[in-house]
């Protein structure tokens, strides 16, 4: 079931590694804050070239300083962003509040989505940016593949976070229609498997014999009394 850590088990269960590295949602967030590594490691560490002329650092797309920053922030929150989700999946199965289940996993639609989108931001643009460079600006072709490196990662995280973002909007699906967001919470006209019948007023209907046979116990009871009664003597 696509549940995952978030449907499996009661609420305050005990945590189980095991079954959330299984997770798809799980492992598309650790294959996401790798992207995210290679993505802001790979600028940080050979996207600025020295310009021997110039005498300073200049970024190796384009000489764009926004290009490089953007690389490099979008990297860094995308990284914080999915140790956030790990911790929360880890925290998940411990949340009793169906609302707060909600939240969790409607933020997780949202952040994902937009993850996504900043990703497909950033592809286009340090593409662009690379495209236009000019190749007097990096004559020994110092960093390139670092530069190639980070515009491919970005390309990918785009479909990690898309495939987050899809995989949370099922679990939702599968929550509004199963025990996602109320296993701690089972209303008893609603439980087949309960072993009794729904209580029934007695003074639903003026003739005790259309209750059927839950009504004959006290029936039974009254009739002890007058036989009773019977055999004294006078």
């Amino acid at each position: 079931m696509e549940g995952g850590a978030y449907g499996a088990g009661k609420a305050g269960g005990a945590f189980d590694p095991y079954t959330l590295v299984r997770q798809p949602h799980t492992i598309l967030r650790v294959v996401s804050w790798l992207f995210s590594i290679v993505v802001f490691g790979s600028i940080v560490n050979e996207g600025y070239l020295n310009s021997a002329s110039e005498g300073e650092e200049f970024c190796i797309y384009n000489r764009n300083p926004s290009a490089c920053s953007y690389g490099v922030a979008v990297g860094v929150l995308a990284f914080l962003t999915c140790l956030l989700y790990l911790a929360l999946d880890v925290y998940f199965p411990q949340i009793s509040s169906v609302k707060d289940r909600k939240k969790a996993v409607l933020s997780d639609i949202g952040v994902s989505a937009f993850w996504a989108f900043l990703w497909f931001v950033g592809f286009c643009y340090l593409a662009n940016q690379w495209q236009v460079s000019k190749p007097k600006d990096n004559p020994l072709n110092e960093g390139t593949d670092a530069a190639r490196a980070a515009i491919a990662f970005s390309f990918f995280s785009i479909f990690t976070w898309a495939g987050q973002a899809v995989l949370a909007f099922q679990r939702y699906q599968i929550g509004a229609d199963s025990a996602l967001f109320s296993q701690d919470y089972m209303d008893p006209s609603q439980d087949s498997s309960m072993p009794y019948a729904p209580y029934a007023e007695p003074s639903a209907g003026p003739d005790p014999a259309s209750m059927g046979g839950t009504y004959q116990q006290p029936a039974n009871a009254f009739d002890a009394e007058p036989q009773g009664y019977q055999s004294q003597g006078y």
